[in-house]
């Protein structure tokens, strides 16, 4: 059932009836933004503002987690109400994104985890051995894992297996702004794992790209460079926003089916006969 409303000004959201599950926490908004890059702190206010988002990212190894005051960029997200998901950016090995994940726990008192075992710092695409392995360690240590993961359908079927509260395949590598290169990939990976939260992460350059990937089927949608980067990151944080909800509103509304011919879209009894 499509769950909507509108609002006064005209803009139509989803109701809490349809929310995006991520574990036991449920949200709203199905936009997760990063904090990563925006030229100030106020910036990065404003975007996160008119993207709608709950669920933020934050690269643990990349933020003094001790430093939680109110002008601290963990303290400015706190004060604002965002729900803060930890990543493990930057880690190569199983051992260190679970080392990486415990410290989060520990300092930011959340179980929730983007999970990120990275290859090589050149395409900074997922290393899957290493991944699976911290994935299983985590979740058997109560962790709610987002894996980060190549777009391999196997890859993201064994994740969703082992337990993952949400799989998350790239779109394009970190970054690049690439859009949805393999969206036949994106779509089996749908249609595999129907009752999986399914986000697509990375590679998102513009709306368009957003509401793609929207409408394929996915739960949400995470990015970061995509807005930061934006010549005006305020102005694409909203466009993101409306892309997303049209790009989900457009995959429950259902698509009408493609057809190699035309087909009238009036009827054709009581035409005036020649």
């Amino acid at each position: 059932m499509i769950a909507t409303e509108s609002l006064n000004n005209g803009t139509v959201v989803q109701t809490a009836a349809d929310v995006l599950q991520i574990g036991d926490h449920a949200f709203r908004s199905r936009l997760l933004v990063g904090t990563s890059g925006y030229p100030s702190p106020q910036v990065m206010l404003e975007a996160l503002d008119a993207a709608g988002a709950e669920l933020v990212t934050v690269a643990v190894r990349r933020v003094n987690l001790h430093d939680q005051g109110e002008e601290s960029m963990l303290g400015l997200l706190q004060a604002g109400g965002y729900t803060l998901l930890p990543n493990t950016a930057g880690c190569f090995t199983a051992k260190e994104a679970v080392l990486v994940a415990q410290l989060a726990r520990e300092l930011l008192d959340t179980n929730l985890v983007k999970l990120e075992v990275i290859g090589d710092d050149e395409t900074l695409l997922p290393d899957s051995e290493q991944l699976l392995k911290a994935a299983k360690t985590l979740i058997d240590d109560d962790f709610v894992v987002c894996a980060y993961s190549n777009d391999d359908p196997i890859v993201c079927r064994k994740l969703a297996d082992l337990g993952c509260a949400a799989v998350m395949p790239l779109a394009s590598p970190i970054g690049s702004g690439m859009g949805l290169v393999n969206p036949y990939n994106l779509a089996l990976i749908r249609e595999l794992l129907p009752e999986t939260t399914l986000l697509v992460d990375a590679g998102i350059g513009t709306a368009s790209d957003a509401m793609r990937a929207m409408e394929l089927g996915y739960d949400g949608i995470l990015l970061n460079t995509a807005i930061s980067g934006a010549q005006h990151p305020v102005a694409m944080a909203t466009a993101m926003r409306h892309a997303v909800d049209g790009g989900r509103l457009s995959f429950q509304a259902g698509r009408i089916p493609r057809r190699f011919y035309a087909q009238a879209s009036s009827p054709l009894e009581g035409r005036i006969a020649s």
